[in-house]
């Protein structure tokens, strides 16, 4: 279930997506949380945190935490 307003949100990709046939996250931002889906995706699964949880996801991203 989606947050209110998620379906009308504004989302924007990543700034480290390439050119790689639009291979990418992208990020929305709705009220008092945050969500991230796959660009190629747009209707399928989304990850939706509380602001707090969201920044510690991004930092883990980042400082590459979330490697495999």
């Amino acid at each position: 279930m989606y947050p209110p307003g998620l379906s009308a949100a504004t989302w924007r990709k990543s700034s480290y997506s390439g050119g790689n046939n639009g291979a990418c996250v992208e990020l929305a931002r709705v009220g008092d949380v945050g969500a991230v889906r796959d660009s190629k995706c747009p209707s399928g699964a989304v990850l939706v945190f509380r602001q707090p949880e969201l920044a510690g996801f991004l930092n883990a991203i980042k400082t590459g935490q979330l490697t495999g």
